[in-house]
Formats: structure tokens, C-alpha cells, sequence
């Protein structure tokens, strides 16, 4: 199985295969390998008449198969790629194919092209949101003779760091802080976070900072009014800032939904009592298992000064009611607003 960087190095020096499966749950690597194909291996001229786009839902595999075994005009290839592949009509029978299934018997030569496919075309599944199973006969066919490619999800915590390494590749900076913001804004999609980068890139010169006054004005994150400051007027007891974000919240719910503000503080909280399970251990050891970089441990340590082990249980049952209330269980009139004050004020209290 193929990385992303080799699928990519291999394009631009013209190393083409006959089949690329490009599968799994995040679409945003699936989405740049097919957009390269789409738009680099043929000319203008060569696209009219050798480039070929299905989507799943609107195709079937014998006629896919039958583009695919046609020969390029004027060209040295022809491209057919099949977006949403997923949603084709029994590509999981395919997947799942077995040369001596009698059941299988009309897939025989869909399955026949896999093993010898016409080298002239470049033909790309886009097969998303879905992982295959490599015990598969199938997968190993096309892990063993053509491109198999699986684009897994990113864990939250990683998120950040991806932002730090996909705004260097474009040539710009971001500090371990501001990416932290934008993560925790923009969640893990990477397609809605790059878009929000290229929004970036567009209003700020090349090899300049992403800022958080620039998140502000130019995705709208407020750089002062944010969840994360809000964790840190929480975790070092600053209740009249806290107070000040939990205000600016409530003017803008949209942007800062109750719900999501729960999650991030469950998840904070979650950190703090880890910390004090390896307090006995480097900074190092105590930033791997908070899944942070070290910069930020002394917060973390600043809080866990703050926060007993009796105090986080407590605060643990506040979130877990308040989502509850929020969702109306035992709450008939208290909206969104006054249940975060209330909350906010137990927790810090």
C-alpha cells in the first residue's frame, strides 16, 4: 500500500498504473490525488477526448469497465475516474468477489480486467468514507499489481500539528498556539480546514505568520474570545475573564455552539486527571500522554493546581448535566446562555 507523498512523487515523474483504489474515511487526500490525476497526466486537447468522469451513483461496473478498455486517441493514455465509488451498484460484491462463488459468476470479467488491465488507461476509484478488508482476494489484487490507497482519519489531537505542517508546505508560519485555535474551531476535517488556510494564504503575504488576529479577521475565530481562552481563564481561576468569553458566547451561539463548548471542556478536564496519573513522570512523558506538545504542559500544571481530583469527578457531573439540560432533561425554560453561566460558575467554583 502506497503513501500519499509516493502516490504524488510517482505522478510527476510520469510513473503511471493502470488501477488506483483510493479508499477510506477521510476524503481529503482521496480529493487531492484524484484532483492531480484530473488535471495533470493530459493536455486540454487530450481531455475532450480521453478523459472520462463518472460518479457512482449514476454508473454501473460493466460500464466502466468497457470505458476502460477502450484505447486513447492522440494521446499515450486515457483517464476514467469514477468519484463517489462507493455508491456504485455492486462494487461490494466486487469487493467481496471469489473466482469459484458460483453467485459471483457475472462479476468474472469485471474481475478479469483487474488482473490484466489495459495499460493505456489510468482508471481511479474514488471509493470514500469506507475502509476495505485486506483479506479480501480483491484488495490484495489491487494492493499487489495496482495503487491501493487508504486515507485514514486524523486523530484530534494530531490536528493541530497537521495545521503546522500543511501551512509550511504553503509557505507560510503559524505558531503551536494559533494552530491549537483553528483545530479546535474548524474540527477534523481537513477539507474545510485547508479551504480556510487557502482563505488565508490569499490575504497575507508569502513566508508571513498565520496570526490569530488574522483567524479573526478573515475566518471570524475571535484571537481573545475563544474556547481555548476560555480553558486557560478557567484553569488559572481568572473568573472575571472567563466570565467575559462566556458573554461573548452567548452573543455569538452560532459560532460557539453550547454543545462543542461542553466537548472541549470534557475533553480538557480529561487531560488535567491524566496528568495526575503520570505527575511522577518527565515533561516529555507527561506531554505524550496528554497528547500535547511540552509548551503547553505548564498550563496543564497550572490548573492541575487548581483542580483536585475530587473537584474534576464533581465538574465532570456539572458538564454531564448540562448537556443533559441543554438537550431539555429536566429543563423547561433556561436557555443556552444562562445554562453556560451556571455551569461555567460551578466549575470555577
Amino acid at each position: 500500500m502506497k503513501s500519499y507523498d509516493q502516490i504524488i512523487s510517482d505522478l510527476k515523474n510520469k510513473v503511471y498504473s493502470p488501477i488506483y483504489f483510493l479508499s477510506g474515511k477521510e476524503s481529503f487526500y482521496i480529493d487531492k490525488i484524484t484532483d492531480y490525476i484530473e488535471k495533470n497526466i493530459l493536455d486540454d486537447l487530450e481531455k475532450e477526448f480521453n478523459q472520462t468522469v463518472f460518479y457512482g451513483i449514476d454508473t454501473d461496473l460493466d460500464t466502466i469497465i468497457s470505458t476502460a478498455k477502450r484505447f486513447p486517441m492522440m494521446a499515450s493514455h486515457q483517464v476514467v475516474i469514477i468519484k463517489e465509488a462507493q455508491n456504485i451498484k455492486n462494487i461490494k460484491k466486487l469487493i467481496d468477489y471469489k473466482k469459484d462463488d458460483k453467485k459471483s459468476s457475472d462479476l468474472d470479467l469485471i474481475n478479469s480486467y483487474f488482473e490484466n488491465p489495459l495499460n493505456s488507461t489510468i482508471l481511479v476509484f474514488c471509493y470514500k468514507y469506507d475502509t476495505l478488508d485486506k483479506r479480501k482476494s480483491f484488495v490484495k489484487t489491487l494492493d499487489n499489481k495496482h495503487v491501493l490507497f487508504e486515507s485514514e482519519e486524523i486523530k484530534d489531537y494530531k490536528i493541530p500539528e497537521w495545521i503546522e505542517s500543511y501551512v509550511k508546505s504553503e509557505n507560510l508560519l503559524i505558531s503551536p498556539r494559533t494552530a491549537i485555535i483553528l483545530g479546535e474551531y474548524l474540527g477534523n476535517d481537513l477539507s474545510k480546514i485547508s479551504n480556510e488556510i487557502n482563505k488565508l494564504k490569499l490575504n497575507i503575504p508569502a513566508n508571513s505568520e498565520i496570526t490569530a488576529a488574522k483567524i479573526e479577521e478573515f475566518i471570524g475565530i475571535s484571537k481573545d474570545f475563544n474556547i481555548f481562552e476560555l480553558q486557560s481563564a478557567i484553569g488559572t481561576k481568572n473568573v472575571f475573564k472567563a466570565f467575559q468569553i462566556v458573554n461573548h458566547f452567548n452573543s455569538n451561539p452560532k459560532e460557539n455552539p453550547f454543545p462543542l463548548t461542553i466537548q472541549m471542556l470534557y475533553k480538557y478536564f480529561t487531560q488535567i486527571l491524566m496528568l495526575y496519573s503520570v505527575a511522577n513522570k518527565s515533561p516529555n512523558e507527561k506531554a505524550a500522554a496528554l497528547g500535547i506538545k511540552p509548551f503547553f504542559l505548564k498550563d496543564f500544571e497550572t490548573a492541575m493546581r487548581h483542580y483536585s481530583l475530587k473537584k474534576i469527578h464533581r465538574i465532570f457531573t456539572y458538564l454531564r448535566d448540562y448537556d443533559m439540560k441543554s438537550k431539555g432533561v429536566d429543563n423547561i425554560s433556561v436557555n443556552e446562555g444562562e445554562l453556560l453561566k451556571e455551569m461555567i460558575f460551578k466549575i470555577m467554583h
